[in-house]
């Protein structure tokens, strides 16, 4: 459901984006800012509105 993509040529500013079914739609430029996009991303996949209501479908 959630995709993280980063890109890192040798010698060029690392770039992500942070897409998911649910509408998100994050990008960022930069290793810090890479590196928050990564730990938002994490913490998305457990947030996710389509992941907490499918988990409830699953259990009941």
């Amino acid at each position: 459901m959630a995709w993280l993509t980063i890109r890192a040529t040798r010698g060029a500013t690392p770039t992500a984006t942070s897409t998911c079914l649910c509408g998100r739609d994050r990008g960022a430029v930069g290793h810090r800012k890479v590196l928050a996009l990564i730990a938002d991303h994490d913490t998305h996949r457990y947030l996710c509105p389509l992941r907490t209501t499918q988990e409830r479908r699953n259990a009941a």
